[in-house]
């Protein structure tokens, strides 16, 4: 596995305004700890790497991702390909709960990654609601 130059990982801080976990959303000034640089497309599976297969992510993302670019999806069974922040729109997959804790899998895509990356441990949601009682949460696309 190849170490991703500080050069790159400066340039995906510099795509954006406030850096967040291109998985769930969250700021990285909320999350506390710095995010990481992901392979979206892991060099396993013939990844590069580009700007365009890397992205921003926290460490529990990156964790529980790790080396997989597709799971089974929970309604169909079928195997599905991950989604790809950067080809990808998140609201296309994903929304967030009435009570803005929990991310859903609106799609195959969604519904796979969401339980892959484990989206809805109950640590992070426990964070999202204290987010959400000080108006910090959810984002708005």
């Amino acid at each position: 596995m190849s170490r991703i130059p500080t050069s790159s990982r400066r340039r995906l801080y510099s795509e954006t305004l406030e850096p967040w976990c291109a998985y769930y959303q969250s700021p990285e000034r909320l999350l506390g700890i710095p995010l990481e640089a992901d392979h979206i497309i892991p060099e396993s599976a013939g990844g590069e790497t580009l700007l365009e297969n890397l992205c921003l992510c926290c460490r529990s993302c990156n964790g529980y991702k790790s080396m997989r670019i597709s799971a089974p999806d929970s309604q169909t069974g079928r195997r599905i390909r991950l989604f790809h922040p950067k080809r990808q729109k998140w609201s296309t997959h994903f929304a967030w709960s009435q009570d803005g804790t929990r991310i859903i899998g609106l799609t195959p895509t969604g519904r796979a990654t969401v339980e892959v990356l484990n989206m809805n441990h109950h640590l992070i949601v426990n964070l999202r609601h204290l987010w959400c009682l000080l108006r910090q949460h959810p984002p708005k696309s």
